[in-house]
């Protein structure tokens, strides 16, 4: 019963290495779990107290980041994306052939970036090629 012990030891010890070996190591995240562990989180003032913020930095700031991107004429990728998407399609409403596939093609390549970044809510279909054939 003990050599099963020990060679269970070892095979959990062997995972772990192998884990260590291949996973991600963020270094300032290994910090903080470090100080977690070591207690140094444990008697900070204010600690499970609800932080005091004040309501208008945040619409203040979100105001002031809002009104440099319109100066700058800054859109968000998913907007630009949207644009191309809805400018491919009318040319697909004019194109004859060969080239029906290659703008579909091309359209679904900008509609699943377009859908890893915009909000859920306005995610798209991909283009059926049956629909245009």
């Amino acid at each position: 019963m003990c050599k099963d012990d020990g060679s269970q030891k070892d095979a959990k010890k062997q995972e772990t290495e192998i884990k260590e070996r291949f996973e991600y190591t963020d270094h300032l995240s290994e910090i903080v779990r470090k100080a977690e562990r070591d207690g140094q989180f444990d008697n900070l003032p204010g600690k499970g107290k609800p932080l005091k913020l004040d309501n208008n930095y945040f619409s203040s700031t979100y105001k002031q980041f809002n009104k440099t991107l319109k100066d700058n004429h800054v859109l968000p990728k998913w907007v630009e994306l949207n644009k191309e998407i809805d400018g491919l399609k009318e040319k697909l409403a004019s194109a004859e052939g060969g080239e029906i596939r290659k703008l579909i093609k091309e359209m679904n390549k900008k509609i699943k970036a377009y859908n890893y970044a915009c909000p859920p809510s306005l995610q798209k279909n991909k283009v059926d090629e049956r629909d245009y054939l």
